[in-house]
This record gives structure tokens, sequence and C-alpha cells, in this order.
């Protein structure tokens, strides 16, 4: 199994679109990884997660095909993951086909804003819930539960195939003592992580900074989680957190964990 991350960016993206900040400046000067369009994320080719708005220049950078997706699965409703309306291109009249050709997974807010956009409209929605496991062809998909939106049941996806068993999980704040304990019984090939506020934690509980990613992975080592080789990545980065790619290095490679960037092909 592999998980491409095609974005690696929080909803303001980097260098962010009207900011004058020392992050972005960097970027555009200096591109590279750091240059991070909103996250988003694709196992084995074939299951996408979430949709941002810079989803068809990551398909085009990294010369992928979205016909390939059999299932589109969302982690919540944030408009950095929910782009609704880029789901209509792939039907009539921009396509030649008459039905959606994947598969939507979503919680119950993503499906009420699809079933509202959409309305009959030939789609596969199913709607998913915390703790709920699905299966979709040969994956088992477990959506645990975030600490991000109150009003939301958000989402950080378990993906498993064949014995390996990985983690996507950006939107997460410190997750509550359930989703913790739930935790404890799954063995992790993988994690994907958000750092949200890297050096500049904030009062907001749904992001982590870097201290609170730290604690959080090393909590998954502790609890018997994570193996303790086994890979731990970064994703969903913002200008806010002052934080150049080779500053998240240095914060973050002591401790094991490695800071993503976009196009970023992961096998285990």
């Amino acid at each position: 199994m592999d998980i491409r991350l095609l974005g690696t960016a929080a909803a303001d993206g980097i260098p962010g679109l009207f900011s004058d900040d020392e992050v972005s400046r960097y970027a555009r000067e200096n591109g590279g990884k750091d240059i991070r369009t909103r996250s988003g994320a694709l196992v084995d080719g074939v299951i996408k997660i979430d949709l941002p708005p810079d989803t068809m220049g990551q398909l085009q950078r990294d010369r992928l095909n979205a016909r390939d997706w059999s299932a589109l699965v969302f982690t919540h409703s944030d408009d950095d993951h929910l782009a609704i309306n880029e789901i209509q291109y792939a039907l009539i009249p921009f396509t030649d086909l008459d039905h959606l050709p994947y598969t939507i997974y979503a919680n119950a807010v993503v499906s009420q804003h699809i079933r509202a956009r959409y309305p009959d409209w030939p789609l596969d929605l199913v709607e998913t819930h915390s703790f709920e496991t699905f299966r979709h062809g040969p994956y088992q998909i477990t959506p645990i539960k975030a600490t991000h939106i109150q009003e939301e049941d958000c989402h950080n996806l378990i993906v498993e195939r064949e014995g390996k068993t990985l983690l996507y999980a950006t939107d997460t704040g410190i997750w509550p003592e359930p989703t913790f304990e739930f935790l404890a019984g799954v063995k992790l090939d993988l994690l994907v992580i958000e750092c949200t506020d890297g050096f500049c934690p904030s009062d907001y509980p749904g992001h982590l900074a870097i201290k609170d990613c730290i604690m959080v992975v090393n909590r998954l080592r502790a609890q018997g989680t994570l193996a303790p080789d086994a890979p731990v990545y970064t994703t969903h980065h913002s200008i806010r957190g002052k934080a150049r790619h080779c500053d998240l290095e240095r914060a973050l490679l002591p401790h094991g964990i490695e800071p993503g960037y976009d196009g970023l092909k992961i096998d285990i």
C-alpha cells in the first residue's frame, strides 16, 4: 500500500495568496518543498482523501488521472477539504459519464452539503461515522473522531489493506480520550499527522503545533499504536506556524518525525 501527499498546506496555502510574511516570501523565492498546496492525499492511486480547491493542479503536476479513483473519502466540511463544485466536472456535459464513477464517503455534514448541491444527481453517497468501519473493495476504512469542529463529527482515517495499516490524520487537534483508547487497539505501519500551527501554538483546539504533534506521536508510541520504527510524516502546514521546510526538519527529525511535502509518495 502507498499514500501520495498531493498537498500539505492548511487553508491558507504556502505561500499564502495575499500574504507577505517571511515564510511566504521564502517559498516564492526558493520554491521546492516550501511550496505547499491545500491538503489532500491518494492511497494506491484509487482512494482519494478530501477534495481541496487545488486538486486539479495537483493532478496535473503529478500526471495523475482522477478517472482512476474508485472512492472519494472526506474528513470534514472545511472549504480547504471540500471544494464541492469540483464534483460536477466528472459528469455530463464535462465528460461522457452519466454517473459519478467513484463512491463518496462522508460524514453527516458533508453528506448534507453534497445532497443540497446535487439533488437527484447520479451519485453514490455513503454516510460515515466515527469508529464505524466500512469496506471499499479490498480496503477497510475506519473513521476516528478528531478534535476540530465542535458541531461536526470530523474524521481522521485508518486505512487497511492486506495486513498494512496507515492513519491519515489532518485537522486532528489533540484527540479526545475515546480516540486515544480506540487507537490503543490499532497497530500502525504509517502515520501522517497534521502540524498546522508550527512554532506558534494558538488557543484554537482543532490544530496541532510542533510541541503538540511530538506529544501525540510519543503517546502513540508509548501505548504501542506506533512501533518505534514506524514512519511518521507531517502535513497541513500553515504560514501562521512560521516554519520553513528546513525549520520543520530541525525541529521534528530528532523526534523521528519527517516533514511531509507536496508530491511525496510513501510506501508501506
